[in-house]
């Protein structure tokens, strides 16, 4: 389920973000624990091994190398931030692009409520059937892109028992051959449907045809792009390239982070600390800048911040029926609004609102602002042209 904080985060305050820390459900923590533990565990083997089981001998070369795995951990040899945040800002962008690519049936429903008409039974089916199909659509190519929906219906007779297909249409689906995905279909049914309609003078003119083509491609657009988004991914040799800086990189630090003997006087080696904490703050910065690059770059899987697809599926099928069943012609009488004979009014606010009143409305930057100097202009047509700057002095400039 996807992880919300909006309330907790509404009025920024002090300890604001704080409070978000200690949450577990969507926290980096959980995403991060696992690999922090291998880590440690693997830097206190070599720890362990270096104080207690080498000889003095064997110390002094691990410290050799130790010291030469150190001059790795820079960043300047090994560009962990630049590949990393590069890498995450286009993996963003991408869960952004897939957000909003997901297909609601908002604009369509009201389409299809406002232009197919007919208060009878035939009316009506032609409706529900148009918003069907559309809803059909959309649960097609969610279910080749989205594991939680894949589960949900894994074969098509799940999505007939669920009532997005009938038998025969899952006849006529499955007759039409085709080595492509046949998530379109369903859309080329609505558009087909949508044409009879027209026939039947259940959509009255051809503008309102077009406007339901227009929504209907709208709509079809985005099921395509969701698909493309599934198809082409963020290019291997990055992602690879990124996962081999980030472990490389502590890979060298397991080593060269180590505390070596203070008593031989190395070079930033004065104290012997046990625990690298400064060394774990980069891998669990790092690392987890890593994790949010892997757990946005495909948000259709099940992990707590993923896309709610079958809330989704649900929702869309819920209020597109509504729209286009219930709520037809469905109005309340059309009567007087309480301000009809008030030509000036103001809507009350309560008392935890009322302070918001005594603020001014705001008509603009710059509609108070005061001028201290205040050019008088005269102008001569054709000629030159001249005012009297602040201190009286008449000034001439070209025409």
């Amino acid at each position: 389920m996807t992880v919300s904080y909006s309330l907790e985060v509404a009025d920024a305050r002090f300890g604001g973000f704080s409070k978000l820390l200690f949450r577990w459900k969507g926290s980096i923590y959980r995403l991060l624990y696992k690999d922090f533990l291998v880590f440690c565990g693997v830097y206190l083997f070599f720890s362990v091994f270096y104080r207690f089981l080498l000889t003095p001998r064997q110390q002094d070369l691990f410290e050799r190398i130790a010291l030469y795995c150190d001059q790795f951990t820079n960043t300047n040899f090994i560009p962990v931030l630049f590949v990393l945040g590069f890498y995450v800002t286009l993996a963003f962008n991408r869960w952004w692009g897939q957000y909003t690519s997901f297909p609601l049936p908002d604009n369509l429903m009201m389409v299809v409520s406002g232009n197919v008409h007919g208060t009878d039974e035939r009316g009506r089916l032609l409706r529900r059937t148009l918003m069907r199909y559309a809803n059909l659509s959309s649960v097609l190519i969610l279910r080749s892109i989205s594991t939680r929906v894949h589960k949900r219906f894994p074969t098509l007779e799940h999505i007939v028992e669920a009532g997005f297909m009938t038998t025969h249409e899952l006849k006529k689906f499955e007759s039409l051959h085709s080595d492509f995905n046949k998530y379109w279909m369903p859309l080329t049914w609505f558009s087909n449907l949508a044409a009879r309609a027209r026939e039947e003078g259940r959509v009255r003119d051809d503008i309102a045809l077009r406007l339901l083509m227009d929504e209907l491609n709208n709509y079809r657009a985005k099921c395509s792009l969701l698909f493309h988004y599934d198809w082409i991914s963020i290019p291997l040799v990055y992602t690879q390239v990124v996962t081999i800086a980030v472990y490389s990189f502590f890979a060298f630090c397991v080593i060269g982070r180590q505390f070596l003997n203070p008593e031989k006087g190395y070079k930033g080696h004065q104290m012997d600390m046990y625990v690298p904490v400064f060394t774990l703050l980069q891998f669990f910065f790092y690392s987890g800048w890593l994790k949010v690059g892997e757990l946005i770059i495909n948000p259709f899987g099940e992990d707590d911040d993923d896309f709610e697809t079958n809330q989704l599926i649900d929702r869309n099928i819920q209020v597109s029926m509504l729209a286009v069943d219930d709520m037809y012609q469905n109005l309340a009488p059309i009567v007087k609004d309480k301000h009809w004979t008030q030509r000036h009014f103001s809507v009350p606010y309560t008392l935890s609102t009322a302070a918001e009143t005594l603020r001014p409305a705001f008509k603009g930057s710059t509609f108070d602002m005061r001028l201290t100097n205040i050019y008088h202009y005269y102008h001569c047509p054709n000629l030159l042209c001249f005012y009297f700057d602040p201190r009286g002095l008449l000034t001439f400039y070209g025409a």
